[in-house]
């Protein structure tokens, strides 16, 4: 057996170290503790969220995206529309276009309104290329701060925080449409169809049923979608009255905001208040100058307000049980008295 030197040794060691340095190294190699991570994760944030991306786009909750992931909800949905094959549907909210295509079958065109560009690119490449491409068009931005587009029928999985302001800007669009099916909080659902008596009936029940006929369609549980929210849903369904009342709004909300301050008091308590009292006492100068009416001697805005409610009856009345036709006598009666709320 030969010997073998240190220096011998000294210089194979030497020779095995530069030949290991010179060696590429491949991807994945056991020796690469950032490879050793399960699933690809490299520790960094970017790379968890680059991983999330492969299961589709993230939702924003900020938004109100909460996805509509069951067919046979969206289907029911449509149906409640009863579209025509002439129709022209708005779609606000439409995500990554579960309820869109369910649409896209039944009606002549869909314009669908999404505020975050991702879901609207999503959608874009859902139906590019298939028979549905050239009914789709898509509006791309905040839908409330836009005019809307002609349209006979609104289907919509609405943001629940707009569901106020977007309620009130459909039954003010011009031309009138067939109907709205939209999906909202259970909470606020109700209270659009509440009734007077019911816990629920407030300034929202009354003003919508001003302009709209509105019915229940179905309670939506909080697991049919992605991600779910935290409230339970309901579909309801708004018809439009064509003609409208010739009402002019902003009296009646005048007249019904004072009315139901606090819903289970009595009328004559809720016009009491200074602050109340002063408001109409402008307005009714307001009205007798631009009229050329003279105030009448000894004028007291109190006693004439609570004189117009002993009058009609309602001075002892709660908002909390009035209906529809009581307010439009009561606010008839103030016309006539020269009292006005806006």
């Amino acid at each position: 057996m030969p010997k073998v030197t240190i220096q011998q040794l000294r210089k194979r060691n030497q020779v095995s170290a530069t030949n290991a340095t010179n060696k590429p190294r491949t991807i994945g190699s056991p020796y690469d503790k950032s490879q050793c991570k399960p699933n690809g994760l490299t520790g960094s944030s970017n790379g968890a969220a680059e991983n999330m991306r492969h299961f589709g786009p993230m939702f924003n909750k900020d938004l109100g995206q909460h996805i509509l992931i069951n067919p046979l909800v969206s289907q029911g949905i449509v149906d409640k529309a009863n579209l025509k094959q002439t129709d022209t549907v708005l779609e606000v909210g439409p995500g990554t276009g579960n309820l869109t295509v369910k649409i896209l079958e039944q009606a002549k065109k869909v314009i669908a309104c999404e505020a975050d560009a991702r879901l609207a690119a999503e959608l874009t490449k859902r139906v590019q290329g298939g028979p549905f491409q050239y009914k789709l068009e898509i509006l791309q931005g905040d839908v409330m701060k836009r005019d809307l587009p002609f349209f006979d029928v609104c289907i919509s999985n609405t943001p629940y925080q707009i569901s106020s302001p977007l309620t009130f800007k459909l039954i003010f669009h011009r031309p009138i449409f067939r109907c709205a099916v939209l999906m909202f909080q259970r909470e606020f659902a109700l209270r659009l169809i509440a009734r007077p008596g019911d816990s629920l009936y407030g300034r929202l029940s009354i003003n919508c049923q001003l302009y709209a006929k509105v019915t229940h369609i179905m309670k939506v549980g909080k697991n049919n979608f992605k991600p779910p929210p935290n409230v339970e849903s309901s579909v309801v369904k708004i018809e439009p009255l064509n003609p409208p009342p010739p009402v002019d709004f902003e009296e009646w909300d005048g007249l019904v905001r004072i009315a139901f301050t606090r819903k289970h008091k009595t009328l004559a308590a809720n016009f009491k208040p200074t602050a109340t009292m002063q408001l109409l006492e402008d307005n009714y100068k307001t009205f007798c100058a631009a009229n050329d009416v003279m105030l009448e001697d000894g004028f007291v805005m109190k006693e004439k307000v609570l004189g117009v409610l002993d009058q009609t009856g309602y001075s002892d009345s709660r908002a909390a049980k009035m209906d529809i036709d009581d307010f439009l006598k009561l606010l008839s009666a103030f016309h006539d008295a020269g009292i006005h709320f806006c």
